[in-house]
């Protein structure tokens, strides 16, 4: 006999909730003591044993599940992994944290029963409210919700709401288009599936009563590249494009780092080695150094943020970068010396300006050979 699907799949991806899940729990039997429902609680192995804790309640009950996440981490991918398993006709997703009301789930199931694809429990609707948020929280969320509507054709006034719930279909129609690692899962099919209808229902976000709050620094670089990703994902990598962008400011930072050593009067050494090299100015190694750095550590904190070298691994990754870097170089001379010799745009630009397609197809075969060997094993994830 084949089991009847749940109308409702409730998805709670968890990191760090160990007073608030309880509660929550707690609040959703009652809540949803009319639907036909599963509770799936995805951890990120949380250090304070949250999936411990949601463990020793599953035990109790058949229709609470535990996914404890060893490896991967991110809200987004926690979302997906829950959908992936879930049984539910619906799915709904919301924090676990009380800031979103459970109260609202039973009105988003019979919204998507109506006909609706998408329901957006929003705090911008008629009858929702942000609470009590500081100006600069409120100030972030407009701004955030204002680029929202420039990269991405929103018809929602919430878009930042990480409380939704979606037809069972909609996911399957979607799931290989939306990137795990996103920052707002939400944002996600709203950019990525295609004549979804949607529908939003005002919610009052509530204050956090427990634990901290996870807005931070890397939040605001994780939402831009996300922004990015859905409006020109499909034609360059966003990755590559941080790449670039941070080896332009490299550039800047070896012109500073030359400047600097004039002014500390570093040396010219005697190498010994060809007219090219003899006498050699310390100042131009310590500037290109000063960019291997500084390229290193903004790649490290931006780029590939997800994959990032901490601890001990930073400086296995700078010595992986350094020799890449240098590999790099060898690439750019090679291609500049091959056009060259070659007679590139010989006869197409004035004979004094044909150096400088050589060196920018130099730089240009020099950058991609760069980002792949990077990003294939100075951030291929080597850690144990």
């Amino acid at each position: 006999m084949t089991r009847k699907r749940p109308t409702l799949s409730v998805i709670l991806p968890t990191y760090n909730e160990s007073t608030n899940l309880p509660i929550l729990l707690g609040n959703l039997k009652t809540t949803l003591s009319e639907i036909s429902h599963e509770i799936l609680v995805v951890d990120d192995n949380s250090p304070d044993r949250t999936w411990e804790i949601a463990e020793e309640i599953a035990g109790k009950d058949d229709s609470i599940r535990v996914i404890r996440r060893i490896t991967d981490r991110g809200l987004s991918s926690a979302v997906i992994t829950g959908m992936e398993v879930a049984e539910g006709e619906i799915f709904a997703v919301m924090d676990a944290d009380l800031q979103h009301d459970e109260n609202l789930l039973p009105r988003m199931v019979s919204t998507l029963e109506e006909g609706y694809d998408l329901v957006v429990g929003s705090r911008a609707e008629e009858g929702g409210s942000y609470g009590q948020w500081s100006k600069r929280r409120r100030f972030i969320s407009w701004v955030a919700t204002f680029l929202a509507r420039v990269f991405l054709p929103l018809e929602i006034k919430d878009p930042m709401s990480g409380f939704f719930a979606l037809k069972r279909e909609v996911f399957e129609d979607s799931a290989n288009l939306i990137n795990p690692r996103g920052f707002k899962i939400l944002l996600e099919f709203i950019g990525r599936a295609r004549n979804l209808k949607m529908r939003e229902l005002g919610y009052h976000f509530r204050n956090r009563q427990h634990g901290e709050t996870k807005l931070s620094g890397s939040v605001v670089r994780n939402y831009l590249v996300a922004l990015f990703d859905l409006r020109f994902g499909k034609y360059i990598s966003t990755t590559f494009v941080m790449y670039v962008i941070v080896g332009a400011t490299g550039i800047l930072v070896n012109f500073a780092g030359f400047q600097l050593g004039e002014f500390l009067k570093l040396p010219k050494v005697h190498t010994g080695l060809s007219d090219m090299l003899d006498p050699l100015w310390l100042s131009v190694p310590f500037g290109y150094q000063l960019a291997i750095l500084s390229n290193y550590l903004l790649n490290n904190y931006l780029t590939f943020y997800e994959l990032r070298h901490r601890g001990w691994d930073l400086l296995k990754g700078l010595l992986y970068f350094e020799i890449i870097s240098i590999l790099g170089l060898l690439v750019q001379v090679s291609v500049f010396q091959l056009l060259e010799t070659n007679g590139f745009m010989e006869g197409l630009v004035s004979p004094e300006f044909t150096r400088y397609p050589s060196l920018a197809a130099g730089i240009a075969a020099a950058t991609v050979s760069n980002y792949f060997l990077n990003r294939n094993f100075t951030w291929k994830d080597f850690r144990s």
